[in-house]
């Protein structure tokens, strides 16, 4: 199936306008394949694209049939043939599966059928050679971790930006390629698809990319292919462990990222994880006090606006004044650590603080400001930890600012994912906020109580003592509008999970839903109707 964005198919990705054919026997060879077909022409059989979803097929492909959890990728290859595909790249189950065995005639029947052991390990680097190896004619910065990857390629192609260079951005929220906008189906996108965006965005003059890396990138060998200027580590904690053994096995999958595909590495330090991924060449950053590393952040000041200021220390000893948007020591570290890799490819500090000082990132700590008399927030965060930083971060603001106020949080946990984390999440909401509302995120195909349950078990563990007031409300727009008729002068209140999401997934199917419009709207209603000053993101 396609992905779905927002209730709606995801579009096609974008190709690049001009292919160089790329003959299929030198595809057998690089992939070691050897080649099913009964065609004497068949090792020249030209090849201008290739894919792995049969939807998204265009004439003169190699289709990837590739093995899935729920079914084979070969099961859909009479579609790609039908749509135009000349080759297909599979193993030895995809090419005995009858969509492949007995597929029809097409052309003069003779399509030539790649096989080998492992055709995702392949896929990404036969992508990359039939697109021209992309990657090589750009500067691709490549950012992991398990929390600010997003805010960190936000504010690297902002520093970017402001050096002068061209720029692209793949990530969660968005691809964009020399500012035009499209919307992203996966954080890191798969292996085709991404070496065709490489080679759109070469076409379109771009010469620098932030892109976000996730751990399943890594495992799937999604960016198989891709040569990197700079990977960039930003933390870990506990996320995705429906899909990793374990938090060394998800450690494990990051670190790929650091095994010799990117030519500078550049890590915060702030964790034992950071640490571990230290060499004598390691770029390091933190902003721990006492902590030696490469970067340093020092006299951080936090303003009332939300925004916050330091002081950029390099290794040289230059010190660089930054100023950005974003409350919470977490953002200071994203800053500090873009600013690293943007240095790391030849940016001044000085651009790369203009650039920082100009960047907003939707959905991750986003003040809805319609001119009431509390703060209301939406952030991305979906994790124990992520969750923790946000609550303290904006403590932490009202006590600086000098502005006494409750801290509220909306709060779900998705469907289909890692269960572990549920209970956690309703702890450490408990524990940082004075009123949690514990409602839906998304709940796929998971019964929506069950997973409230689980997170208001590790709610309710914690001594009345020692967490603030809990509540359930499983309708996400009632629950986001009854903490805002909850809040009172100079409270915060937070809107976490969703982010810049549009969409809620329930039982399979996408109902539109934004967070940000929601509280907007609670905000509203709370005011008696059209807002006194301000907007939506504000």
């Amino acid at each position: 199936m396609p992905p779905v964005l927002s209730g709606k198919v995801a579009p096609a990705p974008p190709r690049p306008s001009h292919v160089t054919p790329t003959a299929v026997a030198e595809l057998a060879r690089l992939a070691d394949a050897r080649v099913v077909s009964q065609g004497p022409d068949a090792p020249a059989t030209p090849v201008t694209g290739v894919t792995l979803r049969a939807q998204n097929t265009r004439p003169g492909d190699l289709y990837a049939a590739l093995p899935g959890a729920r079914a084979h990728g070969a099961d859909f290859a009479d579609q790609a043939l039908a749509a135009g595909a000349v080759a297909v790249l599979t193993d030895e189950a995809g090419a005995a599966r009858p969509a492949l065995r007995e597929a029809p005639p097409v052309r003069d029947g003779r399509v030539p059928v790649l096989v080998c052991a492992d055709p995702r390990a392949v896929v990404g680097g036969l992508a990359a050679h039939v697109y021209g190896n992309p990657s090589s004619r750009l500067r691709v910065l490549g950012v992991t971790g398990t929390s600010g990857k997003t805010t960190t390629t936000y504010l690297l192609e902002g520093a970017l930006r402001a050096a002068g260079h061209t720029t692209g951005l793949v990530g969660t929220v968005e691809t964009r390629i020399a500012g035009e906008r499209m919307e992203s189906a996966f954080t890191t996108p798969e292996a085709p698809d991404l070496q065709a965006l490489f080679a759109s965005m070469v076409e379109r003059g771009v010469s620098h990319v932030a892109m976000e890396v996730s751990s399943h990138a890594l495992a799937l060998g999604r960016v198989a292919g891709t040569r990197f200027a700079v990977g960039a580590f930003t933390n870990l904690s506990q996320d995705h462990l429906d899909f990793h053994r374990d938090l060394e096995d998800y450690f494990a999958a990051k670190a790929k990222l650091f095994d010799g595909r990117s030519e500078r590495e550049v890590v915060c330090v702030d964790g034992e994880w950071g640490r571990r991924l230290v060499r004598p060449h390691t770029i390091t950053v933190s902003t721990v006090a006492g902590q030696d590393a490469g970067w340093t952040a020092v006299d951080v000041v936090s303003h009332a606006t939300g925004a916050q200021s330091f002081t950029a220390v390099g290794p040289d000893g230059r010190r660089t004044p930054v100023e950005v948007r974003l409350p919470g020591t977490f953002n200071v570290a994203n800053a500090l650590l873009a600013l690293a890799c943007a240095h790391a490819v030849g940016v001044d500090p000085a651009d790369a603080a203009r650039g920082l000082s100009e960047v907003d990132v939707p959905g991750r700590m986003e003040r809805v400001d319609l001119g009431q008399d509390f703060t209301a927030v939406v952030d991305y965060s979906h994790k124990p930890a992520a969750v923790a930083a946000v609550l303290d971060a904006v403590r932490a603001q009202r006590e600086r600012a000098g502005r006494p106020g409750r801290v509220i949080i909306v709060l779900g946990c998705g469907g289909d994912r890692d269960t572990a984390k549920r209970p956690l999440m309703g702890r450490v909401a408990a524990s940082g906020a004075d009123l949690l509302v514990v409602t839906d995120d998304n709940p796929r195909g998971e019964d929506p109580a069950a997973i409230r349950a689980a997170m208001l078990a590790g709610a309710l563990e914690l001594p009345a003592t020692d967490r603030g007031e809990v509540v359930e409300i499983g309708d996400r727009r009632e629950a986001i509008a009854e903490a805002v008729r909850r809040a009172r002068p100079g409270d915060v209140v937070v809107v976490a999970g969703k982010g810049h999401e549009t969409g809620q997934e329930v039982a399979g199917v996408v109902h539109p839903f934004s967070d940000r419009a929601v509280l907007a709207e609670a905000v509203r209603a709370r005011l008696g109707g059209a807002p006194r000053s301000g907007g939506e993101g504000a």
